[in-house]
């Protein structure tokens, strides 16, 4: 049994290099200094969030219910899986998000599955 690649050092929290590769069938070794995959350096939450996001095909309400965590949650979750794997995340993109969040709160307000006092309490939290 393989133990799974990590990416900070668990003593200092720097980033690991590999230094070592061997081949398990015919026992060949390289030694030199290997980046590290991009995923290896996302926590083991991150990457729990990643499989369930994929699974869900990107479509965020799915992630929300399996999860049982809200939209601004995974929002944040996800920019920051993109941060940790090396994409900016632009300022103006979350307000977009936060515009489509009052958006969905306001139809389920006028669909009537919140309530008026519940949709004051999540537009005052955004």
């Amino acid at each position: 049994m393989r133990n799974p690649m990590i990416g900070k050092c668990p003593v200092c929290s720097g980033e690991l290099e590999v230094t070592k590769l061997r081949c398990p069938n015919c026992n060949t070794s390289l030694e030199g200094r290997f980046e590290i995959c991009r995923f290896c350096k996302l926590s083991s939450e991150q990457k729990e969030f990643v499989e369930i996001f994929l699974k869900s095909r990107g479509n965020i309400r799915e992630v929300e219910r399996e999860m049982g965590i809200s939209y601004p949650t995974v929002r944040s979750r996800l920019d920051e899986v993109l941060r940790t794997l090396g994409f900016t995340v632009e300022a103006d993109e979350s307000a977009g998000f936060k515009a489509e969040r009052r958006r969905e709160i306001l139809e389920a307000l006028s669909s009537g599955k919140i309530s008026s006092d519940e949709a004051i309490k999540m537009l005052k939290s955004q």
